[in-house]
């Protein structure tokens, strides 16, 4: 009975408030199928949740995302 949690910042989506539910969807079939695939896991037990985490809740290499997206090189 696998179970996957999935956290992405709340941003990117057509609105800026993150993944449509379209592309939830996708995930959610795509790990489903992977799992299915790799590992020979049933579907019906497969549990896929996920996570929107606001930006100013996500840290990469001890900065905030914002702060650590602006050092890196074009």
């Amino acid at each position: 009975m696998p179970y996957v949690n999935i956290k992405v910042t709340k941003e990117g989506g057509p609105d800026g408030t993150g993944p449509t539910a379209e592309q939830k969807a996708e995930l959610i079939k795509g790990t489903t199928d992977l799992l299915a695939r790799v590992l020979g896991k049933s579907p019906a037990t497969t549990f896929v949740v996920i996570d929107e985490v606001a930006l100013q809740d996500w840290g990469i290499g001890g900065l905030p995302v914002t702060e650590f997206r602006r050092r890196q090189p074009d």
